[in-house]
C-alpha cells in the first residue's frame, strides 16, 4: 500500500524502549552493551534518572585516536553529546527535518516521558512505502577514503577520526574488498583486539555495492536487505561514491 508523506507518524517507525545507562556505568560497559545489542548509541540517565545525552561511536573513536584506548572512567565523566527531541505525534517527515538540519540522534519523548527513538534507517522503513524515488546525485558523498586490506585497525580509525566519516573502503589487490565501519570496531573492542592488527580480519565482507546513478527507494532496499547503513556506488566497476541511509532521508526530505 502506497501512504503519502503526511500520514507517516513516528509513533508508527520509532524503535520503542531505547537502551539507556546508569552514570555509574562505566564507559567499557557502556560501550559492551552497543556492541552486543549492534546499536550505535546508548542514552545515558541523570542521577534521576532522566536523559541526559547519548554516547555515540564518534565518541569512542575520539577516545582512540586521542589516548589511545577507552578510559576507565563513569558515563557521568565520559564524553557525550546532547540529542533533540520529537513527539510520537509528528510526522516523519518533519522529524527528518530536524534530524538533517541539527545533526543530532532523535529521542521520542511523551510529554516527559522517554517512549522511543527515531534514526534514518527507521526513517526509511516508512519513505520507502509513499513510492517516491528521489535521485540521490546531490546527496551522496563523492569522498571515498580508502585502507589497503593489510593495514592496521588503528590506522583506520584514525583516518575515519580525521575525515569525519563513519568507513573507510578496504582495498586487497587493488580491488574494492570490504568495508570497515565504527559498527565494526565496537565488535574489535568487546574482543579486545589489538588495535595494530589488519584491517581484512576485522571489517565487513563482500563489499555491498550498487550502480551509480541507483535512486532513493531503491538503495533504501538494498541497505534494508542486507542490513546496512552505508552502501558502495560503482562506476565501471570503481567505487566512486558512497551513500548514507540519513542521505536517503536527505533526498526523500527535499524531493
Amino acid at each position: 500500500m502506497v501512504l503519502d508523506k503526511l500520514q507517516l507518524k513516528v509513533a508508527d517507525y520509532m524503535t520503542p524502549n531505547p537502551i539507556s545507562v546508569k552514570p555509574s556505568r562505566s564507559l567499557k560497559g557502556a560501550i559492551s552493551i552497543m556492541a552486543k545489542k549492534k546499536i550505535g548509541n546508548v542514552i545515558v540517565n541523570d542521577e534521576k534518572g532522566k536523559p541526559s545525552s547519548i554516547l555515540t561511536e564518534r565518541e569512542i573513536l575520539t577516545y582512540l585516536v586521542k589516548d589511545g584506548g577507552i578510559p576507565d572512567i563513569k558515563m557521568k565523566d565520559a564524553q557525550t553529546k546532547p540529542f533533540a527531541t520529537v513527539s510520537p505525534d509528528e510526522l516523519v517527515l518533519d522529524a527528518a527535518k530536524i534530524l538533517i538540519g541539527k545533526k543530532k540522534r532523535l529521542l521520542v519523548f511523551d510529554d516527559e516521558k522517554l517512549v522511543g527513538i527515531i534514526t534514518a534507517s527507521d526513517m526509511l522503513k516508512g519513505l520507502r512505502t509513499t513510492g517516491g524515488n528521489p535521485t540521490l546525485e546531490k546527496v551522496v558523498s563523492t569522498k571515498v577514503y580508502s585502507c589497503e586490506y593489510f593495514d592496521s585497525i588503528f590506522k583506520a580509525i584514525n583516518l575515519m577520526y580525521k575525515k569525519r566519516t563513519g568507513s573507510v573502503l578496504i582495498i586487497k589487490n587493488n580491488l574494492p574488498f570490504g568495508i570497515f565501519t565504527e559498527r565494526d570496531l565496537l565488535g574489535v573492542l568487546t574482543k579486545n583486539v589489538p588495535l595494530q592488527e589488519r584491517l581484512a580480519n576485522h571489517s565487513t565482507f563482500p563489499l555491498i555495492t550498487a550502480k551509480y546513478g541507483i535512486k532513493g527507494n531503491d538503495a533504501a532496499e538494498i541497505m534494508s536487505k542486507n542490513k546496512i547503513k552505508r552502501l558502495a556506488l560503482k562506476k565501471n566497476d570503481v567505487v566512486v561514491a558512497m551513500v548514507t541511509a540519513r542521505d536517503v532521508v536527505d533526498a526523500y526530505r527535499t524531493m
